[in-house]
């Protein structure tokens, strides 16, 4: 029975990674998949998902307006089609019309859709996509990572060229590690980067 599935966690997890993983393990059994990443994200290389530890794999760009289970339903309706899973890196930044679709796709094509993102933002408020897959995904799974002081982090820092905690800003910003630092719930309150 197919499910979908939301992994989430703080920045610099491995989320991606995961997610690549999952992917190749379906490949590697002969199994086709749809990887989907938002049209924004152009760190590495626009319509690629890559890890930090330099794994990639090419991706379908979606924007807001974007129809996931039109999408995948005419991509099923290909001759020779052998997809069995999709995948959606990002998921955060999806909007609640897009977790619908998602749930529907598992629901009535029978296909598991796992998604990976973060719960909350740099100011610990929950992204529109995390707050409805945390309220309708089947299942839930965190991927932990720690805080610069050894205790699990959950929350996500963002920081200005200086170092300094930013606290005021657009919800969305894309960055890496130049931008963004995860810390335990005690020191992003503190604002203690390091």
């Amino acid at each position: 029975m197919a499910k979908l599935y939301f992994y989430y966690s703080a920045m610099n997890a491995g989320k991606t990674t995961s997610l690549l993983q999952s992917e190749y393990n379906y490949r590697e059994r002969g199994m086709e998949t749809l990887l989907f990443i938002p049209i924004f994200d152009d760190r590495f290389e626009k319509g690629y998902i890559a890890s930090r530890i330099g794994l990639k794999a090419q991706a379908v760009p979606f924007d807001t307006d974007f129809n996931f289970y039109r999408f995948v339903e005419e991509k099923l309706k290909e001759p020779g089609n052998r997809i069995k899973c999709v995948l959606v890196d990002e998921a955060h930044f999806l909007t609640k019309d897009h977790v619908g679709q998602l749930s529907d796709i598992s629901d009535f094509l029978n296909l598991p859709v796992l998604t990976y993102g973060l719960r909350t933002d740099f100011l610990g408020e929950p992204f529109e996509g995390s707050k409805y897959l945390l309220a309708h995904a089947e299942e839930l799974s965190e991927i932990k990572t720690i805080c610069h002081c050894g205790r699990k982090a959950t929350m996500n820092a963002r920081i200005d060229e200086k170092g300094a905690m930013v606290d005021a800003g657009e919800q969305v910003e894309i960055g890496g590690n130049d931008r963004y630092v995860s810390l335990c719930h005690r020191h992003f309150k503190q604002k203690i980067i390091a």
